[in-house]
């Protein structure tokens, strides 16, 4: 167990669909580097996790509603896959407007599998280099990102993977990157 993360909170959106691996693995890796996390959702209550989008797994406590989140309350932020959950989260004005407010700061972000589209539907992949499941490579390069097949991409904090395969890489990936902390915003194309 390390300690780079220690005193950090890190932000995991998730909804209904939520890839469960894809949600669990990360968690503990910034949960072992001494990172605390909490699960934001668009409502309360709980949420449904998916194993290989067809099959149900388990439900995760919600611990607070997106709305009731403050983004200078976390020092990185986790979007997990399976195709439900993005599709939900990209569908929720909140979740958009957090996701921009966040990606203002320069804070770095990990995403994986089909997360990006809900990056894509908030206007967060615009000159940005990420990788994602290939099923999205149209969507990103629609909005105006650069999609590769690599397991790990990181392009200013915003760290990405293609699918569950890609966990042990993308989770020592978000760790390093959780530890560095802030990018610097401009260069990250953000405006105020």
């Amino acid at each position: 167990m390390s300690n780079e993360l220690q005193g950090k909170t890190i932000a995991i959106i998730a909804a209904d669909g939520v890839e469960q691996v894809e949600l669990e693995k990360p968690r503990d890796a910034v949960q072992a580097a001494g990172a605390s996390t909490e699960l934001l959702s668009i409502d309360t209550g709980e949420i449904q996790a998916m194993n290989g989008d067809i099959n149900k797994g388990d439900t995760f406590p919600v611990d607070k509603k997106i709305t009731d989140a403050n983004v200078e309350d976390y020092a990185g932020l986790i979007l997990p896959g399976g195709v439900v959950n993005p599709d939900n989260l990209r569908a929720d004005e909140d979740v958009i407007a957090f996701l921009q407010s966040f990606f203002k700061t320069g804070k770095p972000v990990g995403v994986i599998c089909h997360g990006p589209w809900t990056l894509v539907e908030a206007d967060l992949v615009r000159g940005r280099t990420l990788t994602s499941f290939p099923s999205i490579r149209t969507d990103i390069e629609n909005a105006g990102g650069t999609w590769v097949d690599e397991e790990v991409v990181t392009d200013q904090g915003l760290v990405s993977s293609r699918n569950p395969d890609d966990l042990p890489a993308f989770c020592a990936k978000i760790v390093e990157e959780f530890a560095e902390g802030r990018h610097d915003v401009a260069a990250a194309g953000a405006t105020a």
